[in-house]
């Protein structure tokens, strides 16, 4: 399941961000693929120490953390720093599916991928390929968003980045450890938290919206995994 999450940036703060990550110290993203992923990555990275990266990160964090979407789709338990990617030059990230646990920077904290997360910082006007296919079954679905938008997919899926033939393609990454960790359990969860809005809206005063409300607090509260 594919989850967008529109303007998680304003344009003015994609620009913003993109001016400083121009004039920034770029690394050959190999080095932080695993054994098997590094063969078929092909991208540069700002590195896991680099300030800049750290500084914009906290903001992307700080910013989803009153996104409501956001909160409703992937019900985060631990959010890891984001880091920062450059794809251009016939760059590409092949098939591949991300680690399972990943370390937080300067602690003992292990943090397990439930989602990954994709923070678009280029328009798809800029650039050709570097579309994020994701792999579900037979179902292969590909995504280039706007500058500022999010996207939001099962860790477990196959993926990849398609190689840029024109331009760079600019994007923010980072993993998700859910409260629901079971992919299903957690879409179910979404889709009664957006009827629950939808009826809101329409029907404040319907005692059935406190049925429903509070069933979806019980379900939370039996598949929660804190």
């Amino acid at each position: 399941m594919l989850i967008e999450i529109p303007a998680v940036l304003s344009p003015a703060e994609v620009a913003a961000v993109r001016a400083r990550l121009a004039a920034a110290e770029w690394r050959d993203g190999g080095g932080t693929a695993g054994h098997l992923a590094a063969r078929a990555k092909a991208n540069l990275q700002l590195g896991a120490d680099d300030p800049l990266g750290a500084e914009l990160g906290n903001a992307i964090v700080d910013r989803l953390s009153a996104a409501p979407r956001f909160i409703a789709a992937a019900l985060p338990l631990r959010v890891l720093p984001p880091r920062f990617n450059l794809y251009t030059g016939a760059g590409a990230y092949g098939r591949h599916i991300d680690s399972a646990i990943f370390a937080v920077p300067g602690l003992r904290e292990r943090v397990r991928s439930d989602l990954s997360a994709t923070l678009f910082l280029s328009d798809p006007d800029e650039y050709d390929g570097g579309e994020l296919v994701a792999e579900f079954g037979l179902s292969r679905e590909r995504v280039k968003l706007p500058a500022g938008h999010l996207l939001l997919y099962p860790a477990t899926s196959v993926h990849e980045v398609t190689p840029v033939t024109r331009g760079a393609r600019y994007a923010a990454f980072f993993w998700v450890q859910s409260l629901v960790r079971d992919t299903h359990r957690r879409a179910m969860m979404f889709e009664l938290d957006e009827t629950i809005q939808a009826l809101t809206a329409q029907l404040p005063d319907s005692p059935e919206i406190v049925r429903l409300t509070g069933l979806y607090h019980n379900l939370l509260r039996d598949w929660a995994d804190t």
